[in-house]
């Protein structure tokens, strides 16, 4: 590491950063490797410039820019543009939630209760943000498509280029709210806003002052959007299908007063231990 980067996870970990060196690492490498992508963000492009002494100069500056971004507590895949979730490479950036490791459980537990592969679904993402999931569903199961509903204008955008890019044949991104989702559906994902609205504040400042604050306030008591669902997945699926809902800490137990309509398959544990997807199937 060399004392450019050094000086640089210095000054990240000042600004509260819990791994300052390797996103010091991640944004030097970033500024020798990046390219403007246009009104949805930056993404790394194969290659480095040539180091002349103009390019050096080009990159320290375009470093200690990204830097400064940081510094603020701007998203790392907000100010790269990009996030991998599920081994896909996705575009995001400001108005649309940050794909989760966690999030990857709804996913594996899709291929638990689906082992056949070569099945022919039909998918649902309800609030869909980056299109993360519906897109890691479809590549797993070849022979499915599906729609994601995405009611933000800006999150939107971000699904729509990401279906493009990744899943142009089978993934249909509608600019509308979920309320209206036609069925019936197979397998229906959600991860819906859970956080208790007085929580907001207390997370990391990454979160509470640069991603959507409608992709994470559940209301009073986090469970606003889970009364909605209850109303509406049963409706949505078909006979046999299931839902896959992320939840958040303390509320697996909610989940069976909502979803009386539904039989409760699981709770499944994310990378952690704790109960983040609820695996629901319509007898």
């Amino acid at each position: 590491m060399n004392d450019t980067v050094l000086a640089a996870a210095r000054r990240l970990a000042a600004a509260g950063s819990d791994s300052a060196r390797l996103e010091a690492r991640l944004l030097w490498e970033f500024a020798q490797n990046s390219t403007p992508r246009g009104a949805l963000g930056r993404a790394p492009v194969l290659g480095l410039r040539p180091r002349t002494p103009q390019g050096e100069g080009e990159i320290l500056k375009r470093f200690e820019a990204l830097v400064r971004r940081r510094e603020k507590r701007e998203p790392i895949a907000y100010i790269t543009g990009h996030k991998e979730f599920w081994s896909l490479d996705f575009a995001v950036g400001p108005g649309v939630l940050v794909p989760r490791p966690d999030t990857e459980t709804l996913i594996e537990e899709a291929l638990r209760i689906v082992p056949d592969r070569k099945a022919r679904l039909r998918i649902a993402d309800l609030g869909t943000g980056s299109g993360a999931i519906l897109i890691a569903a479809l590549k797993e199961f070849p022979n499915a498509a599906g729609i994601g509903f995405e009611a933000s204008s800006e999150a939107f955008a971000w699904a729509r280029a990401n279906a493009r890019r990744l899943m142009p044949e089978r993934a249909e991104i509608r600019p509308a709210d979920w309320s209206i989702a036609d069925g019936p559906f197979d397998l229906i994902f959600c991860n819906p806003p859970y956080i208790p609205s007085a929580e907001i504040e207390s997370l990391d400042p990454d979160v509470s002052q640069f991603e959507p604050r409608e992709a994470l306030d559940g209301g009073p008591d986090g469970l606003v959007a889970y009364r909605a669902l209850a109303g509406l997945v049963p409706r949505l699926l078909g006979p046999g299908g299931h839902a896959l809902l992320e939840i958040g800490l303390g509320q697996a137990q909610a989940m069976g007063t909502l979803f009386q309509a539904l039989e409760i398959v699981r709770l499944a544990p994310d990378l952690s231990g704790i109960p983040r997807c609820i695996i629901l199937r319509k007898p």
